[in-house]
């Protein structure tokens, strides 16, 4: 399941209208940060295969898959009140109906993308 945030800066760089490069320390929350981001992008009306997420290890790539697919799996079980919670945690103002049956729907979608999400990694 998706972790929730405080941190109006991690929020921020969750939107999916906002522009952002994520750069940080180990342990700091990248990938929380990246994980919420792609959540939002598909809620937004993203398609998963129009997602590309670069990370600097093979080990951050399958972290990455692992937290998307956990949350989506998640979420699709999740009764109204605590997928709102979720929901309003990752950074939507008042998920409505119809954004609470997207994120239900979002897991299926997910599986059912040729490829999966492009997760690679950049080697410097």
């Amino acid at each position: 399941m998706s972790r929730l945030s405080r941190d109006p800066r991690q929020l921020e760089a969750a939107h999916p209208g906002t522009s952002a490069w994520v750069s940080a320390n180990a342990g700091a929350g990248k990938t929380q940060v990246l994980s919420n981001r792609i959540a939002r992008l598909l809620l937004a009306g993203a398609e998963p295969s129009s997602i590309l997420c670069l990370t600097y290890t093979k080990a951050a790539a399958a972290e990455m898959a692992t937290r998307i697919h956990d949350t989506l799996g998640g979420w699709a079980s999740l009764d109204d009140k605590r997928l709102r919670a979720t929901l309003h945690g990752i950074g939507m103002a008042e998920p409505s109906a119809a954004d609470l049956k997207r994120a239900r729907q979002l897991f299926a979608l997910a599986l059912d993308t040729p490829g999966g999400f492009k997760i690679q990694t950049i080697h410097g």
